[in-house]
């Protein structure tokens, strides 16, 4: 039977979610059926990560909150004890040759957070580093007038999703490939990737994440997200996944108590093996 585990969710310190309390998504996550739940909020970024001063400051919470962010999971943790495992944890971005950033950041709270969510959100380009998953505008503007193809930004998206697997396999707690897929998230408002290098890319990284012991987040946004319509990792690349024994958890990348489970059911459908070989991909 598979744990029933959210293992992506955001909090009032992401500055592009709300405000809302823990209590209000974990109070839905035990009224769900949950008996796990990680809390992964995005940590800061380093000082002019991107250059878009306006969107930097919506991305990740400033240097001087991170203590107060893991006091407070802290804190629920205590209080949910004995109702849902609650688990300090961190969605922690991949930044291209800054990995001593993220290890600088990491190094005082290696005892106390549980899990980590590596994720691939941007990419270098013309100017500076982009955001893959900011508007379809944007990506247009900046990575798809930069590389020239999608196709061509796509190979750069997986180069660095191998990367961020390398870099994930050095830390010390349960850690997972955040949203393999992210990359598909404007699939409706942009040219297509070849479906042909998807599978390509995402059969190669799955010896990398059996070798390394990261697991993957089945992230579920996508299907919530107009302008994709599909979770962030395919039914096939999960059971290609399972046979090798990596470990695949849920993602409601919940930013909203009311998205928390999102998805499950087509999740559940996936991992026992009843859910379409994604007909819509081809």
């Amino acid at each position: 039977m598979t744990l029933k585990w959210d293992g992506h969710t955001h909090t009032r310190f992401c500055y592009h979610g709300n405000d809302a309390e823990l209590t209000d998504y974990v109070n839905r996550a035990i009224g769900l059926g949950f008996t796990r739940y990680s809390v992964t909020e995005h940590p800061p970024l380093p000082d002019g990560w991107i250059k878009d001063e306006k969107l930097m400051a919506e991305l990740a919470m400033p240097v001087n909150q991170l203590p107060d962010y893991i006091s407070y999971v802290q804190q629920m943790k205590l209080r949910y004890e004995g109702q849902i495992e609650l688990t300090v944890g961190l969605e922690m971005d991949y930044l291209y040759e800054m990995e001593s950033f993220s290890n600088n950041l990491l190094e005082p709270y290696k005892e106390v957070v549980e899990d980590a969510v590596v994720s691939v959100h941007y990419l270098p380009a013309d100017g500076g580093m982009y955001c893959i998953d900011y508007t379809a505008d944007n990506f247009r503007q900046n990575l798809l007038a930069s590389y020239g193809s999608m196709d061509s930004v796509a190979e750069a998206y997986f180069d660095h999703v191998e990367k961020a697997i390398t870099w994930a396999a050095t830390l010390p707690m349960r850690k997972r490939l955040g949203h393999p897929l992210l990359i598909e998230k404007f699939s409706r408002d942009l040219p297509t990737i070849s479906e042909s290098l998807i599978r390509r890319r995402l059969e190669g990284i799955v010896g990398l994440l059996k070798t390394s012991g990261v697991g993957v987040d089945v992230n579920t946004a996508g299907l919530r997200v107009p302008s994709c319509g599909k979770a962030y990792a395919p039914a096939w690349f999960i059971r290609m996944c399972q046979a090798q024994g990596i470990e695949l958890v849920y993602g409601s990348d919940s930013h909203k108590p009311e998205q928390v489970g999102f998805g499950w059911d087509w999740f559940q459908r996936a991992i026992d093996g009843n859910e379409p070989e994604d007909a819509d991909r081809s």
